[in-house]
Formats: structure tokens, C-alpha cells, sequence
């Protein structure tokens, strides 16, 4: 193993709440070993990620409902491509070497994990996404 591999490995949180038996399947098993760390280690980032998504779309999320804004999550993850295609590449980049060698065996399903960790991550900090306030000028 590389140190780059490593180093990466040692930096990713434990999840306790991670169990890992006989009988689960490959693609569980790397979703629960490397992407459900992963993306909780990157958590930070994809709260800013997201923050400057609504940005770039005129803010038009603060405007929504909680029901909606959810929704608009679903939305941002599932259809649009250039931002999911971001999220992944956030992700990807914390895999080992080995770790991406068996992601790109199956990578549509794990793809699909993936986004859905992410969607339920962001839709879970909802209320991190409130307007920011603007300083009037005196």
C-alpha cells in the first residue's frame, strides 16, 4: 500500500455504527467500508458545495418550503449532471488505488449509492441552508 493510500485510510472517521458480515454483497460492503466514511469525512465540504449550488441558482432554494427544499435536493443530486458529476468527483478522490480498481467494476450501482448517501447527508442538514442575512449599508 502506498502512503498516499494510507494516509487516506487514516484520515476517514470511524462509524460505529458500520457492521460488516458474510453475507452482504460487494457492493454493500464497499459502500459501507470506504463511501459511508468518505462522504462523512467530506461532509463539511459538501455543506459549502451545496450553499454555493444555490448560489449559482439564484438563490431560488430559499424561497422553498422544507418539503420543497428536500426536494430540491433530490433534484440537484439526481438530474443535474454537472453538479452530481462534482459531488462524485469529491468522492472518487479519496478512494486507494485498490478501492477505485473495485469501483470501477460495478460503478453504476455504487454510483448510485453514492448519490443516495450524499442526497440523505444534505437533506439531513437542511437547515444549514438558510439565508444568508445581508448587512444593510449605514
Amino acid at each position: 500500500m502506498t502512503s498516499r493510500d494510507q494516509q487516506l485510510l487514516d484520515s476517514r472517521p470511524i462509524i460505529a455504527s458500520i457492521r460488516i458480515t458474510d453475507n452482504m454483497s460487494a457492493d454493500e460492503r464497499f459502500q459501507n467500508i470506504t463511501l459511508r466514511p468518505i462522504i462523512k469525512l467530506q461532509n463539511d465540504l459538501l455543506i459549502e458545495v451545496f450553499k454555493n449550488y444555490i448560489r449559482k441558482h439564484k438563490n431560488a432554494f430559499y424561497d422553498l418550503s422544507t418539503d420543497k427544499g428536500l426536494i430540491y435536493i433530490e433534484n440537484a443530486i439526481n438530474k443535474d449532471i454537472k453538479f452530481r458529476n462534482s459531488i462524485k468527483g469529491m468522492v472518487i478522490g479519496q478512494f486507494t488505488v485498490e478501492e477505485y480498481l473495485l469501483y470501477i467494476e460495478n460503478s453504476s450501482a455504487l454510483n448510485k449509492r453514492m448519490m443516495t448517501i450524499v442526497k440523505q447527508r444534505l437533506q439531513d442538514n437542511i437547515m444549514l441552508f438558510t439565508k444568508p442575512e445581508t448587512s444593510l449599508a449605514s
